[in-house]
């Protein structure tokens, strides 16, 4: 695959700062996903959030959500896509520039026209997305909670395409912690994970499983999105 922007094409412009959805690569990058790329065929799309670690697959988080999807899908079967303050990023395609590259998490944005601004124009990407790959899945489902989860229910608006959205909303009213930042915590969690399996096996058919947390990880992983 050619590189997405090549070097001498690359602005000058900061990736750390809270402009960084108006940056030009960021914009350029993510237009390319939009028009140019194209997407495998699979049974499944899961639309995960991106990470603070990159690129997004090696983070805690995606290798929990890996462990998860993986235990119930064949890699053939199912195209993880990663979505949030990247836009829209395909994850085979996370190593690339400037998707490896931005510090700024929009979490951490207490600047409510640009957390306006992030839902309308990722809204719109999802949309775009969901459309240009209306015919490429059978099943979709997304995993995200925040002004991730807002940009999806926005996004479907604008579609007709079904999105099956986890974790459920009576979970994340259980996992609510008002006096906290981050009002429904980390996606980490056990119930949330298990949202997420139960979504996968009800599409598929099958008996649901009970998810457990590997100790190799911790549901207070402080590598998720923050949203």
């Amino acid at each position: 695959m050619p590189t997405i922007i090549p070097e001498n094409e690359r602005s000058d412009e900061p990736l750390d700062t809270e402009r960084l959805i108006y940056h030009p690569d960021m914009i350029r990058a993510n237009e390319w996903v939009l028009n140019e790329y194209e997407a495998p065929t699979r049974k499944f799309c899961i639309f995960v959030p991106c990470s603070m670690r990159k690129p997004y697959h090696t983070s805690p988080s995606h290798r929990m959500y890996d462990r998860i999807i993986f235990d119930l899908l064949k890699p053939e079967d199912v195209h993880i896509v990663v979505f949030g303050t990247c836009g829209v990023t395909p994850r085979e395609i996370d190593n690339e520039y400037p998707f490896t590259d931005y510090k700024f998490m929009m979490g951490k944005c207490n600047v409510a026209k640009i957390k306006r601004d992030f839902i309308s124009m990722e809204s719109k990407r999802l949309a775009t997305y969901l459309e240009k790959t209306r015919d490429n899945y059978s099943h979709r489902i997304a995993y995200c909670t925040g002004d991730f989860r807002k940009a999806m229910l926005k996004g479907l608006e604008k579609t007709d395409i079904e999105v099956d959205i986890a974790p459920r909303q009576k979970t994340m009213e259980e996992h609510i912690r008002p006096n906290k930042r981050f009002i429904y915590g980390s996606l980490s969690q056990k119930g949330y994970l298990q949202d997420l399996s139960d979504a996968i096996t009800d599409k598929l058919g099958i008996e649901r499983r009970v998810v457990g947390i590997d100790p190799e990880f911790s549901e207070n992983d402080n590598d998720w999105y923050l949203l």
